[in-house]
Formats: structure tokens, C-alpha cells, sequence
């Protein structure tokens, strides 16, 4: 007595061939085909957009590049507060007051500065200390001492930044000068509150005086 095949396969292959030549397609083609479970796919390449690049680049090149962005700005920053006697200045005389020199302040592009987190409701960032390498308008991308990069949010925090002062340029030399202590850098406060722009409309506005009764 002849059996039926039972698999759908060798059905289908008994209609359209002889009895040999179904067991041998359904042998070699089906039953003893092998059965691919996975595809085995390439290892995935990381992309690096052009922007990451950059700022790789930037933090790769260590503490040497960015201490001399800092002396960058630091002369920039003298310069503009006229310390520097570019800007009818008189070294001589180091007064920086809230009047005359608030709306420089405000306008000033931070990118270089070295600024410290002295207040903050998020405590975890108070100390934060790093020079800036991005200002957007809502935070501050700074580059410790440790090359790490941190974004802190402008938003209820208060930012500490120094200008050294540089020394006055006095004819002769005495005894007095030689012992007198170096001057004290000019210590600022930033309040991220009133500062959530952009450094390039910052360059362009005018500033009015605001109260803070958040403080």
C-alpha cells in the first residue's frame, strides 16, 4: 500500500512530478535546507556630526587652548572697559561703576570668559567653575579644569566672573612700589535671569535697569 505524502510541500511537489523526483526536490530543496534564524548584520559605524567634531577637537587640544582663549578675552574685556588705555582710558585709575559701565558689561561676548556657578536653585551646580566655549540664550557651555563639558542653564543662577586689573605704568621706581601688593582683579556677578540671549543680540541691544525682586 503506497503512502501519502503528509507534508504541504511534498504534496504540491507529488502534483507536478513523479513520485522520484518529489521525494528528491522535497528532500534537497525543503527538508534539508537550512533555516537562516538571523541574518548576521555589519558592526555600526558612529557618526560624528560636523558640530560634535568641533567641539571634540576643541576639549582634545586640553587646557593650553583654552587658557589662551581666556588671556584672548581677558584683553578683550579690558579693552572695552577702556583699563587698557585704548578706549580713553587712564591706567591709573581703576573705577568700574554700575552708571558707566553696566551696559558694556551686559553686551559683552563670554565666549572665553572663565566663570564660577555661585548661586543656583539646582545646588548640585553651585562651584561649577569652567571657561565658556558656547552661549546660547538659555545656557552656558563651560570646559572645567577636569576637560569636562557642562551645560548649565542660565535660568535662576548667578555667575561669578574676574577681570585682572593691569598695573599702572609709573615713571621711576621707589621702594614703595616695589612692596606694594598686586592689584585685586575686578570681581562681577551675572545674573542668568536677566541675561537669557544671545551674545549676537546682546552686541545690538539697549539696556534698561531692571529690578530683581527674585534676590
Amino acid at each position: 500500500m503506497t503512502s501519502h505524502p503528509t507534508h504541504p510541500a511534498h504534496r504540491l511537489l507529488s502534483r507536478a512530478h513523479s513520485p522520484t523526483t518529489a521525494q528528491t526536490l522535497f528532500t534537497d530543496r525543503v527538508k534539508n535546507k537550512p533555516l537562516i534564524l538571523r541574518r548576521p548584520r555589519a558592526a555600526p559605524q558612529e557618526r560624528v556630526l560636523p558640530a560634535q567634531a568641533e567641539t571634540a577637537t576643541a576639549v582634545g587640544e586640553g587646557e593650553a587652548h583654552l587658557g589662551r582663549l581666556n588671556r584672548v578675552w581677558r584683553g578683550y574685556v579690558r579693552e572695552v572697559l577702556g583699563l587698557d588705555g585704548t578706549a580713553g582710558g587712564n591706567n591709573n585709575i581703576k573705577v568700574v561703576s554700575a552708571q558707566h559701565h553696566g551696559a558694556l558689561l551686559a553686551s559683552l561676548d563670554y565666549h572665553g570668559a572663565e566663570i564660577e556657578v555661585v548661586r543656583c536653585a539646582c545646588v548640585g551646580r553651585v562651584g561649577t567653575r569652567g571657561i565658556v566655549v558656547r552661549d546660547t540664550k538659555f545656557t552656558f557651555v563651560v570646559v572645567t579644569r577636569a576637560d569636562e563639558v557642562r551645560t548649565i542653564p542660565k535660568r535662576d543662577a548667578i555667575f561669578r566672573f574676574e577681570v585682572p586689573v593691569p598695573e599702572g605704568e609709573e615713571e621711576g621706581t621707589s621702594p614703595e612700589k616695589e612692596t606694594r601688593p598686586p592689584q585685586q582683579p575686578l570681581v562681577f556677578e551675572l545674573h542668568g535671569n536677566q541675561f537669557e540671549m544671545r551674545a549676537a543680540d546682546r552686541a545690538n541691544k539697549k539696556f534698561k535697569w531692571k529690578s530683581m525682586e527674585y534676590l
